[in-house]
């Protein structure tokens, strides 16, 4: 940190959607200021830098990481930017909150691990549903013993299309690495986290209900086995009609005791006189608590850990977890199931 500062300052890189998020978790955490925003869009980075009280901001990242006061960044560009910009930013000795997933490719998620402890940085990762109340209830339940060991778990994370059009990265193939990796691999991480074994293969299979001419599989059945004998079966959609925002379902089945947990469309949007956005509960304070795990681990503040909720997804975690949404959209290609030992 800047000398004399007391607080974290944070750089933020790419100015769209997702990190208005991340934005408004830092804002609510003493320990981290914004230093501004980078973007390749002037437009954009400046709107979002007035929206914060005109910080400052700039479309040239090597200028960016050089401002005084600039000790970390949260990473929100697409998918397939990931790797080389975290490398850049470990190489200018910046810790990195990055999107996920890690990177699309298991060699460019392995290279901003090893960057990133050569650089003795703190690399956190934000698989954000392990910050939700849900996933850290039933993690604190199946760390408690009451339900044995895990053998059956059981996630379904359904909802509507909630991108803005065609045009959007997100659905590029190339760009997201496939749904699996964008938002398959939020479940694919955390039901790992619950069973707390190593995965061996996925079986995916894939569907676009939307549209024949999707480039990404909209609708996902990924069936995971471990080595200790542990099945996981993840079904993720964007293509649920109604469009509801979402909806949950879990069951975990262990030798000793069942947990099931339903959950059918949390209240989460607002419509006020500034638009439609999140409220305070549900992702918001999920969001929270993640920023706060990686100000932790940039701090050396094991307080989350202690509290239950991790400190941090750290980048071997997300290393495993590319693997396995790679592993997935293999799958779908081969219509087999793919051991990740085929993929690293």
């Amino acid at each position: 940190m800047e000398r004399g500062s007391t607080s974290v300052g944070v750089l933020v890189i790419g100015a769209g959607a997702i990190a208005d998020q991340h934005v408004a978790a830092l804002s609510g955490d003493p320990r981290g200021r914004l230093a501004g925003f980078v973007d390749t869009s002037a437009a954009r980075a400046e709107r979002a830098a007035r929206a914060q009280g005109g910080v400052p901001w700039t479309t040239d990242l090597a200028e960016a990481l050089a401002w005084p006061g600039v000790d970390a960044c949260v990473l929100c560009t697409p998918n397939d930017t990931h790797d080389e910009l975290a490398v850049r930013i470990a190489a200018a000795g910046k810790h990195l909150l990055v999107e996920k997933p890690l990177a699309t490719t298991v060699p460019a998620a392995r290279k901003t691990v090893e960057s990133f402890a050569a650089a003795g940085r703190a690399l956190s990762v934000a698989h954000s549903h392990r910050f939700y109340d849900y996933a850290r209830t039933i993690r604190r339940e199946i760390d408690s013993g009451a339900l044995g060991r895990p053998l059956l778990v059981r996630l379904a994370l359904l909802g509507g299309w909630i991108w803005p059009d065609w045009r959007t990265w997100i659905i590029d193939r190339d760009r997201s690495g496939g749904h699996a990796l964008h938002n398959g691999v939020h479940l694919l991480d955390l039901v790992t986290w619950w069973i707390g074994d190593e995965p061996v293969s996925v079986y995916a299979r894939g569907q676009r209900r939307t549209a024949a001419e999707l480039d990404v599989h909209d609708h996902l059945e990924m069936v995971v086995t471990y080595a200790g004998g542990a099945t996981a079966i993840c079904e993720m959609s964007r293509a649920h009609r109604p469009a509801s925002l979402s909806a949950r379902d879990v069951v975990v089945q262990g030798t000793e005791g069942l947990l099931t947990m339903e959950w059918d469309g949390e209240g989460v949007l607002l419509a006020d006189e500034r638009g439609t956005h999140l409220a305070a509960e549900g992702p918001a304070a999920g969001f929270a608590a993640q920023l706060s795990a990686w100000l932790d681990a940039i701090t050396g503040n094991p307080a989350t850990a202690a509290a239950g909720g991790g400190a941090g997804v750290a980048g071997d975690e997300a290393l495993l977890a590319v693997a396995m949404g790679v592993a997935a959209e293999r799958s779908m290609e081969l219509g087999r199931p793919v051991r990740l030992e085929e993929v690293r």
